[in-house]
């Protein structure tokens, strides 16, 4: 099969090349997935450059990706839950950095896996489970937020917009930071939108009318925003600042279950989540699509497409 490779830890996406390599095997209590298409997530790119090494054990050559949408194409051994022609996706991480999602074909554990949403296109499904699950159990993080407001950081990307959303949902008031090209973006998907940068803090609380029931942040680099800005008895999340474990909060790393990428799917095929792709690459531009993703300044997602 055909797949995006890199050799060794490098800090040029260029290095990443496409070549032919073995079909993977398929373990017990795992499916082989046919990928029709894989959300590029900054995970990805960060992990070109070796920046979870210390965490993650690697085996070369590597393959990025970890989302993914697909047929079920094969079976392992025992793994009733699902029957060839089954069209599925995943937050497909696995323990080792190996095998991932930007190639023709990847086998997944099942556990990993559920049912693709019905509503959407296999561009929008592959875009789909680390994001939405990162939205889900950060805010999840916050407890209870029906009739509360809650400021999301970053909310125009990938990940801030499934947050606006999903937190709608609970039942939230949401006031998002962004751009102010992207503000008519997160008014479609009912929040309130603050523009970052110098005077934040006074911008959030005049628009909140006083200090935030919960804060979740998706940028990294806002604690300080985020304290100021939260109410005694506040809770707060982020999934790019470990340093918040210390201040009161969680830091939230998320976790690849389908039972969790299922009940994201089921707010979407309910019609209280949409996805939002920002553009599609094919096998031989992931290098493009790490460099359109680095920017940070993507709005909804990106999505690789073999």
């Amino acid at each position: 099969m055909r797949a995006a490779v890199y050799d060794q830890y490098t800090d040029d996406f260029d290095d990443i090349t496409v070549r032919d390599v073995d079909d993977p095997k398929v373990p017990p209590a795992s499916v082989l997935i046919e990928v029709r298409a894989a959300g590029v997530n900054p995970v990805d790119w960060k992990l070109v450059g070796g920046h979870l090494d210390p965490v993650m054990p690697t085996q070369f050559p590597v393959t990025p990706g970890w989302d993914v949408a697909g047929v079920v194409i094969g079976l392992g051994f025992d793994t009733p839950e699902f029957s060839i022609g089954d069209e599925v996706i995943a937050y497909a991480r696995k323990d080792v950095l190996g095998g991932g999602t930007f190639a023709e074909k990847v086998a997944v554990p099942v556990h990993a896996v559920t049912a693709k949403p019905k509503s959407l296109s296999w561009e929008q499904a592959g875009g789909l489970p680390l994001a939405g699950g990162t939205a889900l159990r950060t805010l999840e993080a916050l407890g209870d937020i029906n009739g509360k407001t809650v400021l999301v950081h970053g909310a125009s990307g990938g990940v801030g917009g499934f947050a606006v959303q999903i937190a709608k949902a609970f039942g939230a008031r949401v006031i998002g930071t962004a751009s102010e090209v992207n503000h008519d973006y997160l008014r479609t998907l009912g929040a309130e939108p603050v523009t970052y940068g110098d005077g934040l803090r006074d911008r959030v609380l005049e628009i909140a009318g006083g200090p935030i029931d919960g804060v979740v942040d998706f940028v990294g680099e806002m604690l300080e925003t985020t304290l100021a800005v939260l109410k005694d008895g506040g809770a707060h999340a982020s999934v790019a600042d470990p340093s918040v474990a210390e201040h009161g909060g969680r830091y939230i790393w998320v976790r690849p279950y389908g039972s969790q990428t299922a009940r994201v799917a089921e707010l979407v095929d309910s019609g209280e989540l949409t996805v939002e792709v920002a553009d599609t690459y094919g096998l031989d531009q992931v290098p493009e699509a790490f460099k359109a993703s680095a920017t940070g300044h993507t709005r909804g997602k990106i999505v690789i497409v073999p």
